[in-house]
């Protein structure tokens, strides 16, 4: 097998799961996917999907050949804050009637990020539950080779993660590397994959 690229639960043509999962639940969703190759496979994550990539990676160090990671909040910056006190507020009088189902939908959607405004139901609980997750303890834990390729201007996951996420790596003695591409946003996989397929290129030539 010379590439998958796994449909992870609640995306694609997957259905959602029944339960709210974390980076560390999809990443055992697909763990059995390593059995598919004859060897360590290089893997590649993107925002939501680098999450899972480096649980996985941390999970079984030795299956995994390389990582190479792009737009993935790995590290919190900052404390996680509350919601605004006019959400909450709307919420508890939602959970007791007095705000009606439709109108707190309306006051949801206005809020957060593009990826919660578009979700529903159990990926939304998802999108809370992971947004809230960092990754510190996993990134410690890697031994495969990781290359962070970040768009200069990605307003979702700026570049000051990554180079925490890059100090954290380099203190572990992993051979990591940061390349920022210069003009580029959040979603550098569709707007420079020629900077990606060379990195992968050059990874896989090692």
């Amino acid at each position: 097998m010379d590439v998958l690229a796994p449909d992870f639960p609640g995306f694609g043509a997957s259905p959602a799961p029944s339960t709210v999962m974390g980076a560390a639940d999809y990443a055992t969703t697909i763990e059995v996917l390593l059995d598919e190759f004859t060897r360590p496979p290089l893997i590649v994550g993107h925002s939501f999907g680098g999450r899972v990539a480096v649980c996985l990676a941390a999970r079984h160090p030795g299956r995994v050949g390389a990582l190479v990671l792009t737009g993935v909040p790995l590290v919190r910056l900052e404390a996680a804050s509350k919601p605004r006190m006019s959400f909450r507020i709307m919420r508890s009088l939602n959970r007791v009637g007095v705000v009606s189902d439709a109108r707190m939908e309306d006051i949801r959607r206005s809020s957060g990020s593009s990826d919660y405004r578009a979700a529903s139901g159990m990926m939304r609980d998802i999108f809370v539950k992971v947004v809230n997750e960092s990754y510190e303890a996993e990134l410690a834990q890697l031994e495969a080779p990781t290359r962070l390729v970040w768009g200069s201007e990605d307003q979702e996951v700026p570049v000051q993660v990554a180079e925490r996420a890059l100090e954290i790596l380099a203190a572990s003695g992993v051979d990591a590397t940061l390349e920022v591409v210069t003009g580029s946003g959040h979603m550098l996989p569709t707007q420079e994959p020629e900077t990606l397929r060379r990195v992968v290129d050059s990874l896989m030539k090692t």
